[in-house]
């Protein structure tokens, strides 16, 4: 009988809170992946992320510094963490943290830890204050936006447009603006929690629907499977959804895929229109937190991309089970002082 190679794999995104990051998903999906076994190293930003404590999940966690402080930072963090470790593969799960890896990948693999991202230019690229201009360079439907830093600015868009408009943060959350005073409520919430610049964009009715997908870096898909939101949060997030057949949906997937030769996961917010035309309205360079329903649905995205970033060739997925749910649910998760304490005091647990 053939002996499963053991991977170490770092991941970050361990806030399994209401507005969820993806890995706590990513991790399940590793270790649900028949080729391989993993040891789980979680890499968290506070102490209060649950993904820390949730039995099954990490097997060790150490806490990095946030994005803020830089790549050198980070870098020196992560040396500390392989001493100890031994990394072999290393998941990053957040917008605002991939620069920062991007940056210090080649000296990641030089001490052998592999990854599997974006380059900066396709980071760039897609942008929400870039999309405007990405989607006329490629040929792909977005929305109009337009990019504001006050918001006496706003008036003479929703007059150019109407209203409502989309007020989006310039990392994460959207509003739906009815009114100039719900815009510039919206505005200083997201200028608050996000920073400068504000993008203002277009509002298309239609259906919403999305897409996890896969690239090999060569312009190849790898996996994509489409879903449809049954239940949205107020912060806007999915808390249920189910796996869609979607022809148009795998076609925009893949032609994103060709035209930026795409290297990593990542998920298109697509709106749908009556007339079964697709809106790219948000590009995520990395996962979506409901990255589990790839692995339920027969296409395990996170365990494709591992074996990619140690070199394996990977075919792209054939077939999808569509009709699979998911629904997020609360649970008290209960923990000792003791083991707050240590990854708290000690960056460590």
């Amino acid at each position: 009988m053939k002996t499963k190679p053991t991977i170490t794999v770092a991941v970050t995104g361990l806030n399994n809170i209401d507005s969820p990051g993806p890995g706590v998903a990513v991790i399940r999906c590793l270790r649900e992946c028949p080729d391989f076994d993993v040891r789980i190293i979680g890499l968290s930003y506070e102490s209060m992320e649950p993904g820390v404590y949730m039995e099954g999940i990490a097997d060790k966690s150490y806490q990095i510094p946030y994005p803020s402080a830089g790549s050198e930072s980070l870098l020196t963090r992560l040396r500390y963490i392989h001493e100890k470790e031994n990394l072999q593969a290393i998941i990053p799960n957040f917008d605002a943290e991939l620069f920062n890896f991007m940056k210090i990948a080649p000296q990641l693999q030089s001490m052998g830890i592999a990854s599997f991202l974006p380059t900066v230019e396709q980071l760039e690229a897609r942008d929400k204050i870039n999309l405007s201009a990405f989607g006329q360079k490629y040929n792909m439907l977005v929305p109009r936006s337009v990019i504001v830093h006050q918001p006496y600015q706003i008036p003479q868009v929703a007059k150019d447009w109407g209203y409502p408009i989309v007020v989006k943060g310039k990392f994460y959350e959207a509003t739906v603006a009815y009114t100039y005073e719900q815009a510039e409520k919206a505005f200083y919430k997201l200028q608050a929690k996000w920073g400068l610049p504000i993008i203002l964009q277009e509002f298309i009715k239609g259906t919403e629907v999305n897409v996890a997908s896969l690239g090999d870096g060569k312009g190849k898909c790898i996996s994509a499977v489409p879903m449809r939101k049954l239940y949205i949060t107020d912060k806007g997030k999915a808390w249920a959804g189910i796996t869609i057949e979607d022809e148009g949906l795998l076609d925009l997937s893949n032609q994103f895929v060709k035209v930026t030769q795409w290297r990593g996961g990542f998920e298109l917010e697509v709106m749908k229109t009556a007339d079964n035309q697709y809106y790219i309205m948000e590009v995520n360079p990395r996962f979506p937190a409901w990255i589990y329903l790839t692995c339920a649905s027969g296409q395990n995205q996170p365990a494709s991309l591992l074996k990619m970033a140690l070199g394996e060739k990977i075919e792209p997925f054939t077939k999808l089970e569509v009709g699979k749910i998911f629904l997020r649910y609360s649970w008290d998760l209960v923990i000792d002082v003791a083991d707050f304490q240590q990854i708290s005091a000690y960056g460590e647990r």
